[in-house]
């Protein structure tokens, strides 16, 4: 259970058909200023939060995206810092107070982001390198599993990162982030066009170029069960999120040269899988061959 007594921060929580997880997520955050943000659930969400969890400030909305959804939230809360927490994870013991903590000694730290475990107790690596179109390259045609250690085949997932020593990151995945409010109020809320993947990436890269940095730390650690939330339906999303990402940060000439290859990967992908994963690449790959990318990113 979260500690009650940790000051100035609140949490957000966006929800989506979020069961069986949320309860297990707002129980780790008894006694912490909560705001969940349902986008319109249909399972049994918001009864739950209204029933079990009535001091939470419930809003509902139709279902904008995460980055919307965080963005109400934050607007809704006060506090020198905010925590951004998935429905399907929950904090361990005293970590929110730990990230608070963290934070108060790094007041150059936009966001600090605990170790992430899978419910079964192992690491869930957390800790990511911006898309570049190399990097991408390396995901997409299994490149790194030919030197998971090499930094050159694997900077995507920070290779040689270890999860054991507090250290900066180019960004962290966004199931638990504690955000330090003065560099929202400087580089402005999440970016709700992103619907939903690659809305941290997006988020922690303003931070960065303005100055901020974006800390991991293993003193605190978080449970996250990863893609509950959508259940692997959303490849495609996953792969608009970079090419956004690209044509926003590296270039329009950057985001078609990712266009091309990930249409590429995608097909040969496809022919090395089966089932619903290999219709999944082949359904993507098409998208990516109906349009260039400002075609593709304004539909």
């Amino acid at each position: 259970m979260a500690d009650p007594a940790v000051p100035d921060v609140a949490a957000v929580v966006v929800t989506y058909d979020a069961l069986p997880w949320l309860e297990r997520c707002l129980e780790s955050l008894r006694g912490v200023d909560t705001v969940v943000v349902d986008n319109g659930s249909t399972d049994g969400t918001v009864d739950l939060v209204r029933d079990r969890f009535p001091d939470v400030a419930l809003l509902e909305q139709e279902n904008l995206g995460l980055a919307a959804g965080w963005a109400r939230g934050i607007e809704a809360t006060s506090g020198r810092y905010v925590l951004l927490l998935n429905s399907d994870a929950w904090l361990v013991e005293d970590a929110l107070a730990r990230l608070v903590a963290v934070a108060e000694r790094r007041p150059r730290a936009a966001v600090v982001g605990p170790k992430l475990l899978n419910p079964d107790g192992t690491l869930q690596r957390s800790v990511r390198g911006f898309p570049t179109v190399w990097r991408l390259a390396t995901e997409y045609l299994y490149l790194r599993k030919l030197a998971p250690r090499s930094r050159a085949l694997n900077a995507f997932y920070a290779a040689g990162f270890d999860h054991e020593s507090e250290r900066e990151a180019e960004f962290l995945m966004g199931a638990c982030l504690l955000v330090r409010r003065a560099a929202i109020d400087e580089v402005g809320l999440p970016d709700a066009s992103y619907f939903l993947f690659s809305e941290e990436v997006d988020w922690c890269w303003r931070f960065r170029e303005a100055g901020w940095t974006v800390l991991f730390t293993p003193e605190a650690r978080c449970v996250h069960v990863g893609g509950a939330s959508h259940g692997g339906r959303m490849f495609r999303e996953n792969v608009r999120g970079h090419l956004r990402f690209l044509r926003d940060h590296r270039g329009a000439a950057d985001a078609e040269r990712a266009r091309r290859l990930l249409r590429a990967a995608l097909l040969l992908r496809a022919r090395l899988h089966r089932g619903e994963r290999a219709e999944a690449y082949r359904q993507t790959a098409a998208w990516l061959g109906s349009g260039g990318v400002g075609t593709l990113l304004e539909r």
